[in-house]
């Protein structure tokens, strides 16, 4: 049984915080020993996540804050994203697979979400968004 561990930063809503991010989730990937598939999976998931957070929650507001989270608790991981945004209706967001949305530019976010975590809840009017990771000590 893992030892529950919660750490938390906020940043402002600028672009150049979507990497302070990757280095957090390559610590933390680093810390519990994640294999690569996995690693990959969490990096693209969370970094969408606080991606979507700056540009569509917050639209580069510098003033507006992104609050970053994650737990481990037994063998998983969840990290928490939440903007300062309007939010929306996840639900209602096209289906980038659609053949009449493959070259639109834009939202393939939450389905990368979906499909790499093992787990997502919305919350807040999709201000905020929990992914969930099993892992399993290598």
């Amino acid at each position: 049984m893992m030892i529950t561990d919660t750490r938390s930063v906020s940043f402002s809503s600028v672009k150049e915080n979507i990497t302070l991010v990757g280095k957090y989730v390559d610590e933390i990937c680093e810390f519990y020993n994640i294999g690569d598939e996995n690693y990959g999976n969490i990096l693209v998931a969370v970094t969408e996540a606080v991606s979507n957070a700056i540009y569509h929650g917050n639209r580069l507001n510098p003033e507006k804050v992104v609050h970053f989270r994650y737990e481990s608790k037994d063998n998983s991981l969840c990290f928490v994203v939440e903007d300062e945004g309007k939010g929306y209706n996840p639900e209602t967001l096209p289906d980038p697979t659609d053949p009449e949305n493959l070259e639109t530019p834009n939202g393939r976010g939450v389905f990368l979400m979906r499909k790499l975590s093992d787990n997502i809840k919305f919350e807040n009017n999709g201000t905020r968004v929990e992914l969930y990771f099993r892992i399993i000590n290598q």
